[in-house]
């Protein structure tokens, strides 16, 4: 028997880590008597299994532990979740608390995470490779999606200040011997496709970064100024 979405959704923050106590009770007790669903949390635990290997792991004090569970009674005392708010609108409430927390690895596992969730979620095609794009200060600022019809996009996490007579460029480094080859250019960040036309699909191992360079883009066809955020092609769902 095929899921529905919303089972699927709540498969996927079964994985990730966002259901409260009680609800991530009641789905390991679904996950016993309901094969199609458990099977569902499987695939979602080799989705997001890649997720360890791209990040450092990073063992937070116990101050930071008791501020956390603080901020959840708080938010929960003073709106509790339900079962029918949106997807997005439960994952936000749920992902926020972790934001002042300063765990960069973390919050990039889970940033991407939840970037996947929502991808795939909203329709049938899955990335073949994921790229997180770190700022310099460790936050997932952008993910690049690689998918197997050979489509590539950009989909930034953060804002990104962009100065007057200046544009974000984006860039894939392939080869050494091909050196970095620019993809796109943006007045601001938002989601759009790479085109990578002559060059070889997205493959594990291929670095993506995006530079703020003169408008009109770099004048010497390389980057020239300051890296923003990069990241490597690195997971393959």
């Amino acid at each position: 028997m095929s899921l529905s979405r919303d089972d699927m959704a709540l498969a996927g923050e079964f994985v990730l880590g966002v259901l409260d106590r009680a609800e991530r009770a009641s789905v390991e007790r679904r996950i016993q008597r309901d094969p199609a669903f458990a099977a569902a949390v499987a695939d979602w635990q080799r989705h997001f299994a890649g997720l360890d290997a791209t990040t450092p792991g990073v063992t937070p004090s116990p101050e930071l532990w008791s501020r956390i569970e603080a901020s959840r009674l708080a938010q929960r005392s003073g709106r509790p979740a339900t079962r029918g708010e949106p997807l997005l609108s439960r994952l936000w409430n749920s992902l926020r608390l972790w934001r002042p927390a300063g765990l960069a690895g973390t919050l990039a596992a889970l940033v991407l995470g939840f970037a996947l969730l929502m991808r795939i979620s909203a329709g049938p095609e899955t990335p073949q490779l994921v790229a997180v794009l770190s700022a310099p200060d460790g936050r997932a600022a952008a993910v690049v999606n690689a998918y197997a019809n050979g489509t590539v996009q950009l989909i930034p996490l953060d804002t990104i200040p962009v100065p007057d007579g200046r544009v974000l460029e984006v860039w894939t480094l392939q080869t050494r011997e091909q050196g970095p080859v620019s993809l796109a250019r943006m007045d601001k960040a938002r989601t759009i496709r790479l085109d990578l036309r002559g060059l070889s699909p997205a493959q594990v191992g291929h670095l993506f970064e995006i530079t703020l360079e003169p408008q009109g883009g770099s004048p010497t066809g390389k980057p020239t100024g300051p890296v923003l955020m990069k990241g490597l092609a690195a997971t393959r769902l």
